[in-house]
């Protein structure tokens, strides 16, 4: 089975979606396209990494 390129969104995801998670003190941003943004320890930063992610375009 191929392994999906990290860089671009899988088929059933057209779309860049991302969500905050958790990791002890810090807090990390995720994509369903497989990137991940920094350990933040504030939320608020980790979000804004989220929505910057969101801008970029789909190839």
């Amino acid at each position: 089975m191929a392994q999906p390129d990290s860089r671009e969104a899988p088929p059933e995801h057209p779309e860049h979606r991302t969500t905050t998670v958790e990791q002890g003190p810090f807090c990390v941003a995720r994509c369903v396209c497989g990137w991940r943004g920094p350990a933040r320890r504030a939320r608020s930063q980790a979000r804004t990494d989220a929505a910057g992610h969101s801008a970029v375009p789909n190839p």
